[in-house]
C-alpha cells in the first residue's frame, strides 16, 4: 500500500460505501477541476460537509477496528 494507494481506496469507499458526493471528496483530496474556467471561478469549500465526510470515515474505521464484518477478496477471479 502506497500513500497514493490509500487515497484512491478512501476515494472509492466514501463513495461507493459511504455515498459521499464525490466533489466533497475531490475537495478534500486537493483535487482541481479539469475545466480551465471551473479551476478559475469555483471558490467552494464545502467546509461543513468534508466535515461530516470525515467523520463518515473516522466511524466507518473505527467499525474496521472493531470487528465489523468485512468481505474476503476472491482470489483468481
Amino acid at each position: 500500500m502506497s500513500g497514493h494507494g490509500f487515497r484512491a481506496m478512501a476515494r472509492t469507499i466514501l463513495d461507493e460505501v459511504l455515498g459521499v458526493r464525490p466533489d466533497f471528496i475531490e475537495h478534500q483530496l486537493a483535487h482541481a477541476g479539469r475545466d480551465p474556467s471551473r479551476r478559475a471561478y469555483n471558490r467552494t469549500a464545502h467546509l461543513l460537509e468534508r466535515k461530516k465526510m470525515m467523520k463518515q470515515w473516522a466511524d466507518y474505521l473505527d467499525k474496521l477496528k472493531a470487528g465489523a464484518k468485512i468481505i474476503p477478496l476472491q482470489r483468481g477471479a
